[in-house]
């Protein structure tokens, strides 16, 4: 009887290990999308039945409204998402790693105000862009007037969001800089003086700092470069044609101007998407 139950501890602690090892495996980071071979993403997405779209803290793009998400490309991207009878999935990720998760299928889509950028557009396919943007630094209001050209400012420490077009743009300049996960962080890094400036986009500073502001006591005033924002698919994806689309309409229609108009961006609507 005592080497039956022997035999028995044995086979229960091998069976244990085999299931931990098995969990470990199918838990180790590894989210290839399930596609089948052949099939592409619009399937895909319509066969689960949800676009899980990436995004990040940037309001008035994507922001919390209380426990739930709102902003300008979140009204959008659901509209895009039931226009091809799918159900908005939003997943909050770190921005450094986008391209990753976009690769790996952890995400269907990246659209939260992303910059296009030719570095960008050779690893993901990207949408007609939509809207124009650009990276401004932001300092505290009251030292402002000491900073009025980019060189001025070439001794400061700046804040940046890790992965942004703004982080690259200081790279490129050889300023010292912090990353921090998103550009809400790098304002308040100013704000409580870990860092001496912010580097972010234009659409986010005009619409949280300055008077009148949540954050009144930052403003901005010299602009480092112009952009336009995009949305971003996986390479080669048939996605991208369905969202032009999508967005096409979405100008014609009316919807982009009435969404702008709500968040208060209306500055930054291209007169169509071929501008």
């Amino acid at each position: 009887m005592k080497k039956q139950w022997k035999k028995m501890s044995v086979l229960l602690v091998i069976s244990l290990v085999f299931t931990m090892f098995a969990g470990c495996t199918q838990n180790n980071g590894d989210t290839s999308p399930a596609i089948e071979p052949g099939q592409s993403d619009l399937e895909y997405v319509q066969e689960k039945g949800t676009l899980v779209v990436g995004i990040t803290d940037y309001a008035p793009m994507g922001y919390h409204s209380g426990e739930a998400w709102t902003g300008f490309d979140v009204d959008l991207a659901e509209a895009f998402a039931d226009s091809i009878g799918v159900s908005l999935e939003l997943e909050e990720i770190d921005w450094n790693k986008k391209t990753e998760l976009l690769e790996n299928g952890s995400i269907d889509c990246i659209w939260n105000g992303m910059t296009m950028t030719e570095e960008l557009q050779e690893t993901i396919s990207c949408s007609e862009p939509y809207l124009s943007n650009a990276q401004v630094i932001v300092l505290r209001s009251s030292e402002v007037a000491q900073y009025q050209t980019v060189e001025a400012c070439q001794h400061l420490l700046f804040a940046v969001e890790a992965g942004s077009t703004g982080e690259a743009l200081l790279k490129e300049m050889k300023y010292r800089y912090t990353a921090y996960p998103t550009q809400m962080e790098a304002l308040q890094s100013v704000r409580e003086k870990k860092a001496d400036a912010a580097v972010i986009d234009i659409i986010m500073a005009s619409s949280n700092v300055g008077d009148g502001q949540e954050l009144e006591d930052l403003d901005f005033s010299i602009s480092l470069n112009d952009e336009k924002i995009c949305v971003g698919f996986r390479k080669d994806s048939d996605l991208t044609e369905k969202v032009n689309e999508f967005l096409e309409v979405a100008y014609e229609n009316g919807r982009i101007h009435s969404l702008a108009n709500k968040y208060e961006i209306e500055d930054a609507v291209l007169q169509d998407v071929s501008d």
